[in-house]
């Protein structure tokens, strides 16, 4: 089932992402069950909603690829991350 990730990071930058982003390279190499990936910022506040083909996905993901960049970045304190089931979801023909 799919699986919902909301993702709260205090203290992270828009520059911080970007290097994550640099680091990981998820767009070029797509991790084996991403379904969509946001991201947003208010002041002081990265935020993130994915969806998942299933948690083990993301979890996978995790341990192989981000978390190595996450130290290599050295981003700041922890997320606070919420998984929840997906009941369900569309994306839009040509949606971005």
């Amino acid at each position: 089932m799919a699986a919902v990730l909301s993702l709260r990071w205090a203290g992270v930058t828009p520059e911080q992402y970007d290097a994550m982003l640099e680091t990981v390279g998820w767009e070029e190499r797509v991790p084996d069950g991403l379904v969509l990936h946001v991201a947003w910022f208010e002041p002081g506040v990265m935020h993130v909603t994915d969806v998942w083909n299933a948690e083990a996905d993301f979890e996978r993901f995790f341990a192989e690829r981000l978390a190595p960049a996450v130290k290599e970045v050295g981003l700041p304190g922890q997320p606070e991350v919420h998984f929840a089931p997906a009941y369900r979801h569309f994306v839009a023909p040509g949606g971005a």
